[in-house]
């Protein structure tokens, strides 16, 4: 991909973001791939074959017919059961939940780590990224003084080298993989939670004055296009913000409010996925599952349409 080319593509990345929506707006952090959603009642499963699977695997798994499925299930528990007694507790159900969505975060790094290194040293200094990403606004700006401030490249520039900077944990300005996927996913490290809760801030806060009020949180998520009614979950909303997001009653959420809000600490998606699994699938009630309980609902955990799998079946699918 040219420099010209992936410009277009970030600021296309960055208009998706930042743009206005038009419908509710989620910015509570989940784990990767796995939100707070209901499971379904439909019995397709897919929430828990992307929980269990992660989503790229899940598809795969979607290609394979039954019995490939149920071969590669068990190879799977196999892996789970790190103790070896033969059963599965929820706490190595939780584990293995957090690895696979864990995984996601590494796999995507590695997909666009070679269009940064770019002197190929394995590390990515701020320079490499910043002329990888905003090399051709920096040699033409003439050529985006028309964009919004909102989707302003000379305000995206600081923004990403506070956050490279921030990542940097040894301070020489150039990042191993850790740093660099700490930088691009910063939601999933501690010590870039901060920076995560300022830039919430940041892409909210529309008046300035360092705080999140009532108007701004509804207008995050929702957008007045003709004017009319605003949805009744709106509604919901406002009270939400009253009752749960304000915690100091002074009409305004600080930074330690937006942190609870995006990043609450009551709700582990992996434990209640884990807790899920284990109810649907734990035949005799004892609170463990067998490799035989697990395949007898192999469906529930992998699944399978054994749609247009003939070419996948030739894919090495072991790698979990």
């Amino acid at each position: 991909m040219d420099v010209y080319s992936f410009m277009c593509a970030a600021l296309l990345c960055t208009v998706v973001v930042h743009g206005k929506p038009t419908l509710r707006k989620d910015r509570v952090l989940h784990d990767p791939e796995l939100g707070r959603q209901a499971h379904e009642d439909n019995k397709s499963f897919q929430y828990d074959h992307e929980a269990f699977l992660g989503k790229e695997e899940a598809r795969t798994f979607d290609q394979l017919t039954p019995e490939e499925s149920k071969d590669r299930l068990g190879k799977i528990v196999d892996r789970i059961d790190g103790d070896a007694d033969g059963y599965i507790s929820t706490a190595e159900l939780k584990a293995w939940i957090k690895r696979v969505q864990k995984r996601y975060v590494y796999e995507n790094v590695a997909k666009v780590w070679t269009d940064y290194d770019l002197n190929k040293d394995n590390k990515i200094s701020w320079d490499e990224y910043k002329q990888a990403t905003y090399g051709y606004y920096l040699s033409n700006p003439e050529e985006f003084e028309e964009a919004t401030d909102q989707f302003s490249f000379k305000k995206m520039l600081p923004r990403d080298e506070r956050r490279f900077k921030r990542a940097d944990l040894d301070g020489d300005l150039a990042a191993d993989r850790e740093e660099f996927t700490s930088f691009l996913h910063p939601e999933e490290f501690e010590h870039m939670r901060d920076t995560v809760v300022l830039e919430t801030l940041e892409d909210i806060d529309k008046n300035g004055d360092g705080h999140v009020d009532e108007d701004e949180y509804i207008a995050d998520m929702f957008a007045h296009e003709d004017g009319g009614p605003e949805p009744d979950w709106i509604k919901t909303e406002r009270e939400q913000f009253s009752d749960f997001r304000d915690l100091n009653k002074d009409g305004k959420m600080d930074q330690d409010e937006i942190r609870h809000w995006i990043m609450p600490q009551d709700y582990d998606h992996a434990q209640a996925e884990a807790r899920h699994l284990v109810y649907e699938s734990d035949q005799d009630k004892d609170q463990m599952l067998t490799k035989e309980e697990i395949l007898e609902n192999w469906n529930m955990f992998v699944g399978s349409q054994a749609t247009n799998y003939g070419e996948d079946l030739t894919k090495n699918h072991d790698e979990l």
